[in-house]
Parts: structure tokens; C-alpha cells; sequence
């Protein structure tokens, strides 16, 4: 048996990246077109290369899912690459925004530092193994990577504010990884693995005081996940670092945020299905409530910040907050709104942390004095204005574009926030037959959501009224194309979600299915056999 040559597209996202960052590495300063021409290639690549296997698992292979592994050695003991609907969609949603953001670098950011280009690329190649990957330990390493290129990241552009998020960052995550290795180790004394089909094959014949052990395995190891996808209370460390990050790296921390939820939802409704015996939706119930008690922190940040970047931050600990409520509240139609909602949110959210920079141009002559005196008395590396054609009526522009940010991340209508939220709302109140109707806890994360979305839209217009507005004096903003191109294609994506939301939500109820069946998973990953070695005809005597 050889293997069907398409199964080594499920390995390119990690290697693509990996082989570019190596070839840029060497690269010296001033050298910018090659290293931007060469990055902006390969997550075209990764582009293409995702909406292929967005193709194959949504009909190309048998069961949607595509398993390949890395060194030929079976399950559970080989490194074993998954892509499924889920995680080829997530693929594409990383790709749309790295393309965003390293756009928006160009003119500017990329420049100021000499490994710009090769830690981007480091930190997509963690990125998507971390959706990939179908191993504890694996996972591990994927994140690791992914968190080493985004402590240079964080401080990129170095500034007396960005020194001192990145170093509470790196404090967090530091602690995050301790917690992931100890989760991991008490797995795997329990188990004896941790190839998650085959963790998933085995919990529901585990003895009663192994069981125990798993569980508080799994706690720790749902601390690392949970301070990444900032769950309150241990999202405390993402407003600062939003607000005090360069814009194209912001935008990448919005997807980073998002990528712990994703093992959450995977390892979750993989590991703890209702065949899963004594251990069935173990921590559904604390996900949920504690999704909600993150859904009221981010509420309240937005409301008392009158800070663009905190409000972002905050925007993404709402949107973290609603992820982990849906979760937890354990239907899967209302993981399929959950799922639309993760990519409407964070597509809503890079767009207005890549247009906060722009904004920020707006200044009146009293605004300038005080930015330059505070420039003559801090450490600054600031890149230099771009060089180029301004965009016409730059006013405009950004005033719709912050209109638009703002009603994406409120949900209101008519772009694909508004959609995702009434998503969220008809699953709720019609969960099908066979699930109990709506209870007490269903109509308390409607009432957070609602009330999220209009504090979204009250702190968001109070900002966009000061600036725009009641300003004493505005100057009209100089922009670079290639900064304006980037927030304008990522709102030409929400309307495109908008327009196009029937499909994108039927491969997502798809994908939900999926992912709500872990016995298709545990067949097709422990079933595969590797792929023999050659064979050679005898030699005659």
C-alpha cells in the first residue's frame, strides 16, 4: 500500500513555515523585499495548501479526516498529524490573518528588526501544529515553539510599555508550560498514553483511582489552556500585552488567544463524551460558568477602559469567555454557532487592532507636544513614518472601518458578528429533538451575551465619538496602502461570512458532528497502518 500522495499536505503547514523561518534566519538587515517576498510566499502557500484540505476533508477522504504520520511509525505510538474539517478551517482562518498582518508589517514594522520575518514564521509553524497535532506531548512542543517566536514578537518595536508586558507575557506562559508538562506527565502514569483517540479508547475501562489521577491530570493541564485562552481570573496579563504590542503582532495574539480554546473544544469533546462512563462531560459544568464569569470580566473591562488597545483585550477575553460557555454547555448545535462565532469574533478583532494604529494618527497639536516630550523621556524603537501615496480620504475610510469594527464585535447587524450572536441565540431556544429545552443557564448566557454586545456598542461609540468627533482639531491621517489594504480585505471577509453564512455554517454543523463522534477519530487514527517499505524482487543465483 503507498500513500496517497495528498495525505503530505497535512504535514506542509508545519513544515512550509519551518523551512522558510530557516532560510530567513541567516538573512542580514536591509534586505527587505527578499525577506517580505519570501514570507509573503510561503503563507500564500499556506493559503492554498489549507483551502486544499478543506476540499479533501469535506468530501476527498474517507470519514473527513486525513491522518499522517510523521516518522511512518502507527498510532499510538508515532507523532500522528489529523486534519479534519475543524482543523483544516482553522488552518485557513490562520493563514487569512498572518496574510493580514504581515501586509500591514510590510511598510513599517518588519523593518525595525532583523528577525521579523524568520519569528512569523516560526510562530505559524507552531500555530497550525497546534491545530494539527494529535499528541499530548506533541502539542506541547507545538505550543512551545509557537510561544518562543511570540516572546520576540511581543517585544518587537521595543518600548518602555511593550518591555514590561513582555515580561509579565513570558511570566505567564513560563508558569502556563510548567502546568502543561506536570497535566501531561499525570496523564500519561495513568494512561499510558497520549495519542488523544487512544486516551480516548481507554478512559471508560480505567479503574476507579486511576480515574481520580486522570482527572487532576487533566485540571492542571486545563490551568495551561485556560490562562492562554484567558479565562478569567487567570486572563489578567492579555489587556496590557494587546494594548501594548505592535499592531501586526496583536493581530496574531488575537488567534493565539483563540488557539487554546480549540485544544479545550478538541480534547474535550474527544476525551469526555457521554461513552466515556464515570468520567462523561467531566468539567463541562466549571467551563461553562466559568466562561460566563469571563464573559462579565471582559463586559466590565470594555465598559471602564477608555483605551483603544485595553478595549481590544478585552473584546477577546468576551469572545474567549463565550467560547468556553458554549463548550461547556454541551449541545452540538450550539457548538456549530460557537464555531462561526470564533472566526467572526477574531476576524472582527485583528481588524480593529490593526486599525487602532491608524487611528491613532488622528492628533491634535496638543496631542503631538505630549507624545513628543514622552518619546524624549522613554526608550523608543520606533519605525519610521511609511514613505508612499496617502490614501484619499483617509478620514472616511477610517471612520467606516471603526463603524464596522465596532458593530462586528458588538454583533450587531448587519456583518457576521450580528449573525454569529443570532447563531448562538437559535440554538439555544431550539435545541432539536432529543435535548432538553432551554433551562436556567441557557437563558443566563443569552442575557451575558446581549449584555456584552451593548457594552461593546456603548464603549466602542464613546471612543469613536471622542475621536472622530470631539476632537478640538483633527488632522487628517497620512496612510500607506499596504496598511489600509489589510483591514479593508479582512472586512471584505466578514461580509463575505455574512453573505455566504448558510454554506460556511453547513461545513461547520459538519464539522461539529464530527468532533461530537470521538469513535470516527478512534477508527481512523488507530487504524491506520503505516505505510510498508519497499520490496524487492529476490536476485538470481
Amino acid at each position: 500500500m503507498n500513500l496517497d500522495w495528498t495525505r503530505h499536505l497535512v504535514v506542509v503547514p508545519v513544515l512550509l513555515p519551518l523551512l522558510c523561518g530557516a532560510v530567513l534566519a541567516p538573512l542580514t538587515q536591509g534586505r527587505h523585499r527578499l525577506k517580505f517576498g519570501l514570507a509573503y510566499a510561503s503563507v500564500l502557500g499556506l493559503l492554498a495548501n489549507a483551502l486544499a484540505l478543506v476540499a479533501l476533508t469535506d468530501g476527498g477522504w474517507p470519514g473527513g479526516i486525513g491522518v499522517y504520520f510523521a516518522a511512518n511509525w502507527a498510532a499510538p505510538f508515532g507523532i500522528a498529524l489529523v486534519a479534519d474539517r475543524l482543523s483544516a478551517a482553522m488552518l485557513v482562518l490562520a493563514a487569512v490573518l498572518a496574510l493580514a498582518a504581515l501586509h500591514y508589517a510590510q511598510p513599517r514594522w518588519s523593518r525595525i528588526g532583523v528577525h521579523f520575518h524568520s519569528l512569523f514564521q516560526f510562530l505559524l509553524m507552531g500555530i497550525n501544529g497546534a491545530f494539527l497535532t494529535h499528541d499530548l506531548f506533541n502539542l506541547f512542543v507545538f505550543f512551545e515553539v509557537m510561544l518562543a517566536a511570540s516572546y520576540g514578537l511581543v517585544l518587537h518595536g521595543y518600548n518602555v510599555a511593550r518591555l514590561r508586558a513582555s515580561m509579565q507575557y513570558i511570566a505567564v506562559n513560563l508558569a502556563a508550560a510548567l502546568l502543561f508538562l506536570v497535566g501531561v506527565a499525570l496523564i500519561y502514569a495513568t494512561t499510558g498514553t497520549l495519542n488523544m483517540a487512544d486516551l480516548a479508547g481507554r478512559i471508560a475501562t480505567l479503574p476507579a483511582d486511576n480515574l481520580v489521577l486522570l482527572k487532576v491530570g487533566v485540571c492542571v493541564l486545563a490551568l495551561a489552556f485556560l490562562a492562554k485562552s484567558a479565562m478569567w481570573p487567570l486572563g489578567f496579563w492579555l489587556p496590557t500585552t494587546y494594548a501594548a504590542a505592535s499592531p501586526p503582532v496583536a493581530a496574531m495574539l488575537v488567534l493565539m488567544t483563540k488557539v487554546g480554546a480549540y485544544v479545550i473544544l478538541r480534547i474535550w469533546l474527544l476525551v469526555f463524551p457521554d461513552s466515556a462512563g464515570e468520567a462523561a462531560h467531566f468539567g463541562y459544568q466549571a467551563l461553562m460558568w466559568g466562561g460566563m464569569a469571563t464573559i462579565v470580566f471582559g463586559a466590565a473591562g470594555m465598559l471602564a477602559t477608555d483605551t483603544a488597545g485595553r478595549m481590544a483585550g478585552y473584546a477577546a477575553i468576551v469572545s474567549s469567555g463565550t467560547l468556553l460557555a458554549v463548550i461547556g454547555y454541551g449541545q452540538q448545535s450550539l457548538v456549530t454557532a460557537g464555531l462561526y462565532y470564533f472566526i467572526a469574533s477574531t476576524i472582527a478583532i485583528a481588524a480593529f487592532v490593526l486599525l487602532i494604529e491608524l487611528i491613532d494618527r488622528i492628533r491634535t497639536p496638543g496631542a503631538a507636544m505630549l507624545a513628543l516630550t514622552m518619546e524624549a523621556y522613554a526608550v523608543e524603537d520606533t519605525p519610521a513614518e511609511p514613505k508612499g501615496r496617502g490614501v484619499p480620504a483617509a478620514m472616511a475610510f477610517l471612520s467606516l472601518a471603526f463603524a464596522a469594527c465596532a458593530l462586528m464585535i458588538a454583533g450587531l447587524p448587519p456583518l457576521s458578528g450580528f449573525v454569529a450572536k443570532f447563531g448562538l441565540f437559535h440554538a439555544l431556544l431550539n435545541p432539536g429533538p432529543g435535548v432538553p429545552a432551554i433551562a436556567g443557564a441557557g437563558w443566563t448566557l443569552m442575557a451575558l451575551v446581549f449584555t456584552s454586545g451593548l457594552i461593546a456598542i456603548v464603549s466602542l461609540m464613546r471612543f469613536g465619538v471622542r475621536t472622530f468627533w470631539a476632537a478640538d482639531a483633527v488632522a487628517p491621517p497620512r496612510l500607506h496602502t499596504a496598511e489600509v489594504l489589510p483591514v479593508a480585505a479582512l472586512l471584505l471577509v466578514s461580509v463575505l461570512l455574512t453573505i455566504h453564512a448558510q454554506p460556511v455554517f453547513g461545513y461547520l454543523a459538519r464539522a461539529s458532528g464530527d468532533i461530537h463522534r470521538p469513535a470516527l477519530y478512534i477508527e481512523r487514527v488507530l487504524g491506520t497502518p503505516p505505510v510498508p517499505g519497499p520490496t524487492h524482487a529476490p536476485e538470481a543465483p
